[in-house]
């Protein structure tokens, strides 16, 4: 692999086996995983993309590693993220998670997941799929950054997107999806692609995000 600049090295880290990655993932090899095969590449299951704001709302105060490293026990708790199931979860289902170690017990977060799979399906109802509805945001390629550098996503902790899609999901009745949580939501199901300058990733995340037809009704 050809190695970054040293001028394009910020925020990178090269890893052993000789690949420069975003320095955020450094941290485990289950994270590196994830930076690797998921974090940035554009995805249009609805499950994924539900499962992916809940779990951005869950991590609120916390790291993202705390929740990846729970994500199989949350997948397990919150019935694979299926919205329809989760959807009808009722006081009992609550008091379960409450008591379920492997998660987040935060009854606040746990009744927003249970609210915004009841706004999931009525977006899918008016949508045709929560993707359709989501993938309305993406950003315009003149609103993104020529370069991104780590100087520019330091600055993009929000965007005029994910402010517009946090404001109307605010209004339809969900919870738990400020700007900030709502632009890390789309960071990671590749709305955006925040993977700096110089990642091996980056250029796997473009072509795989050019390749792809975002649904419409």
């Amino acid at each position: 692999m050809t190695p970054p600049s040293p001028a394009r090295r910020a925020g990178l880290f090269e890893g052993d086996d000789g690949a420069w990655r975003c320095a955020w993932c450094q941290a485990t090899p289950a994270y590196r995983r994830y930076h690797d095969a998921e974090w940035g590449f554009p995805v249009i299951d609805d499950t994924r993309l539900f499962e992916k704001l809940c779990l951005e709302g869950f991590q609120a105060g916390l790291s993202w590693l705390t929740i990846l490293n729970k994500r199989e026990a949350f997948r397990s708790a919150f019935a694979g993220f299926d919205a329809e199931r989760v959807a009808r979860f009722d006081a009992a289902d609550v008091e379960r998670l409450l008591g379920d170690a492997g998660i987040v017990r935060h009854r606040g977060k746990i009744e927003s997941t249970i609210n915004n799979a009841q706004r999931a399906l009525e977006l899918r109802d008016e949508f045709g799929s929560l993707a359709a509805y989501a993938w309305r945001f993406e950003p315009k390629r003149s609103a993104r950054p020529r370069r991104l550098t780590l100087a520019a996503l330091r600055a993009l902790t929000s965007s005029p997107e994910s402010i517009a899609l946090s404001k109307d999901l605010r209004r339809r009745g969900w919870s738990f999806v400020g700007p900030t949580t709502v632009y890390a939501f789309m960071q990671a199901m590749g709305l955006v692609n925040d993977h700096l300058e110089g990642c091996h990733v980056r250029a796997a995340a473009l072509e795989r995000r050019a390749a792809l037809v975002p649904p419409a009704r």
